[in-house]
């Protein structure tokens, strides 16, 4: 895979990815999509190659599903919606090269996000500096908020330091003998990984729950047996692994073919990703995974029912998250065209943004100023193959909540 070594994206680094960003300010003036009668352009690059493929594939259907949905409604504004989808192949270079040839080769009328916050730093950037409205479906970094742009949103409920708080709230809360003593935080090096797992770490440890192993490892990782045995030999009563997918599959087999069972598990991103995940692990595994989520099928939320009847119409099953996150961004950018009435105008949406919430099938979303949104996410755990929603109370699924990881017990 083509990522670069490194994942911190550095205040020299995006400068050059902005000097990189300065073609056809404005995104498609000029274009034949200025026609009133021509479909409206809307641009993304995906991952859909690459170590982000898995969910870079799911937030493709996720468009699609939306863009075929506006469509047999009579389009956006009475005009049919055209996406525009490249693949950026899960690298940084690749996703600028992108975003900058839909604005001035593709002449876009206007942009939707990319997948991972790693891949959104650099693609925010290129809209920023050609000011054009970016809502972006999944990049929950707080280093996306920091830089004082204009123009990028979150379609989701938080940003990733505040993803697990319902979580480590709720494990902080358990009675003593409940509570987990001891906890380790293996963490792929990850501009949202790292924030989540350092924003449940907090919570946890000011609660008294003692730390006892902590690495970041690299996102080539293959291998994870040798931090396995080492959080092995320290035997913490709780894991919070931050992944993004095939890592997290990959820790979970590690642990398995191990023997490594601590009684907590609780990852990021790998558990949301369906049948693919208990697929992946086994979905005897699954039992009592943890996990923070945005989404619910069930959910009774604006369009929720709509939305899933026509994601198994189209791809059958029911739809992975990151799908119903693409599907809620542009939910997002179509309530700013509809407020605002006109797509050339991207700073008069941004500004409306800002200013007002938008209903999703995420539910009611609304922003800070600086684009990061205020709210908070479901945590789900995997019960008998499924997934349950179990905190908070109010959004919950079941009454249940399994206590611990316990593999090899779907099902029973």
């Amino acid at each position: 895979m083509a990522i670069p070594s490194t994942r911190r994206v550095t205040a020299v680094a995006l400068s050059s990815l902005l000097a990189l960003g300065l073609a056809a300010c404005g995104g498609g003036e000029g274009g034949a999509s200025d026609k009133t009668d021509a479909p409206i352009k809307i641009g993304a690059s995906l991952p859909l190659t690459g170590e982000f493929s898995q969910p870079g594939k799911a937030a493709k259907e996720g468009y699609e599903v939306w863009q075929k949905m506006i469509n047999e409604s009579g389009g956006l504004h009475g005009r049919k919606v055209e996406l525009v989808i490249k693949d950026d192949a899960s690298n940084q270079n690749t996703i600028v090269t992108d975003y900058n040839a839909l604005i001035s080769q593709d002449k876009v009328d206007l942009l939707l996000g990319t997948f991972s916050s790693l891949l959104n730093l650099p693609a925010s950037a290129v809209a920023e500096r050609n000011q054009m409205l970016y809502v972006e479906p999944a990049g929950a970094s707080p280093k996306i908020f920091s830089r004082g742009f204009k123009y990028t949103f979150f379609s989701q409920q938080a940003t990733a330091d505040k993803q697990g708080v319902v979580f480590a709230n709720w494990i902080a809360g358990l009675p003593a003998d409940q509570r987990p003593k001891t906890a380790a935080y293996p963490t792929i090096d990850d501009p949202f990984a790292v924030p989540t797992v350092e924003g449940i770490k907090a919570i946890l440890e000011k609660a008294g729950i003692q730390t006892v192993y902590e690495q970041t490892y690299a996102i080539d990782t293959k291998n994870f047996d040798t931090i396995v045995n080492a959080m092995k030999a320290k035997a913490p009563d709780l894991v919070v692994h931050g992944a993004v997918f095939e890592d997290g599959v990959g820790m979970t087999r590690a642990m398995l073919k191990a023997d490594f069972k601590p009684h907590w598990l609780y990852q990021t991103s790998t558990p949301s990703n369906g049948d693919q995940y208990a697929n992946a692990v086994g979905v005897q595994n699954t039992e009592g995974v943890m996990y923070a989520v945005s989404h619910a099928p069930q959910a009774n939320t604006p369009g929720n029912k709509e939305f899933v009847a026509k994601y198994k119409e189209m791809y059958g099953g029911l739809p992975p998250e990151d799908a119903a996150d693409a599907f809620a961004a542009g939910q997002v950018l179509k309530a700013a065209v509809d407020a605002v009435g006109n797509v050339k105008d991207q700073a008069a949406m941004a500004d409306w943004l800002r200013k007002n919430s938008v209903e999703t099938i995420l539910g009611t979303l609304k922003w800070n100023a600086d684009g990061s949104p205020i709210g908070q996410f479901l945590i789900g755990q995997w019960q008998k193959g499924k997934v349950e929603f179990v905190l908070p109370k109010e959004s919950a699924t079941t009454d249940n909540i399994i206590m611990g990881w316990k593999p090899g017990g779907a099902g029973q």
